[in-house]
């Protein structure tokens, strides 16, 4: 093939090259022609011609210079940061990347989870001052976790829990939809949930629904012994009513893969509690990242290959 009818745009995620995704898919549409722009210029030259794009962002100056193209290929799970009206215009089909992210943010939530029940960190700060003396902790087994999002991350992390011997109660916008967990509650029950939860995790999108979900409100009806893990986004928690609960043993600690803001500014008052896990919006990263992502794309290009169509395709959001 003398054109390349799949292109790669030269920008990575999670410090990946994207080199390394046309690599496996490759591998797994060898019946195609496959490149990787280096530079702006090639991605510019590459787009004219080619039906199918896979990228992390595209903007619209390189939009007008797609003559061909029919499907953009998201690397993110989320979409909001693409042109999706200049898409809509050019007539392209959008997909994104859902569920790339399921098994390794579930391993995070698990961490998390443990590592708070098991009060870990106070384990490392006592290795830190050379301390050798017990402390008290609670088990994980037994307990109930409520799982706010049964999205592909919110199932994954479900499905994890299957082995700890815990309830477990899903929240979702569609309660009639179901879901993996004994309960399934609508989002106007999420009281009802807190009320009986020793460990909530946030895996929902941001939206106008879902910003401030979890508020001064929301840390009033929590146990004070209950656990905050947040891998949703930010702002699906009130970051002062947080500070607030913390601040007076209204909950028992909290995991925080996402902040608000973010990054996290080096004199916020979330680092200086010892019973609050902080990592960097990192639960997202994974070697298998593009091995997942490729899976997606190479199902999606065999199904128009099959139809002649940009329709019904995996994760397609337009």
């Amino acid at each position: 093939m003398t054109d390349p009818d799949i292109i790669v745009l030269r920008k990575g995620i999670h410090g990946l090259s994207s080199s390394e995704l046309a690599m496996a898919l490759r591998e797994r549409l060898p019946d195609h022609g496959i490149e990787c722009a280096a530079t702006p210029a090639e991605e510019r030259d590459l787009i004219e011609d080619a039906p199918i794009v896979v990228g992390q962002v595209i903007d619209e100056e390189l939009l007008d210079h797609a003559g061909n193209l029919r499907l953009f290929a998201g690397f993110s799970a989320g979409y909001g940061h693409l042109p999706m009206d200049a898409l809509d215009e050019h007539d392209v089909a959008v997909t994104s990347a859902s569920g790339v992210h399921g098994p390794n943010i579930a391993e995070d939530v698990l961490g998390f989870l443990l590592s708070l029940t098991r009060r870990h960190y106070e384990g490392w700060r006592r290795q830190q001052q050379h301390e050798w003396r017990a402390y008290p902790t609670r088990e994980f087994a037994g307990s109930t976790v409520t799982v706010v999002g049964l999205g592909a991350i919110g199932n994954a992390i479900v499905e994890r829990l299957s082995g700890f011997d815990v309830h477990t109660i899903g929240v979702r916008h569609s309660p009639e939809k179901g879901g993996p967990t004994d309960e399934v509650l609508g989002t106007d029950e999420l009281h009802d949930a807190l009320a009986r939860t020793d460990s909530v995790v946030l895996a929902v999108p941001l939206n106008e629904g879902t910003e401030g979900l979890i508020g001064e409100e929301e840390f009033a009806t929590l146990s004070p012994e209950a656990f905050l893990v947040n891998v949703a986004r930010g702002p699906v928690v009130d970051t002062d009513a947080l500070v607030a609960a913390l601040h007076d043993n209204a909950i028992g600690g909290a995991a925080l893969d996402v902040t608000d803001p973010e990054p996290l500014p080096a004199d916020h008052q979330l680092w200086k509690f010892e019973n609050v896990l902080i990592t960097p919006h990192n639960t997202g990263n994974t070697p298998m990242y593009y091995e997942r992502l490729a899976d997606i794309v190479a199902e999606n290009v065999e199904r128009v290959d099959e139809t002649g169509e940009y329709e019904d395709l995996k994760n397609q959001v337009l």
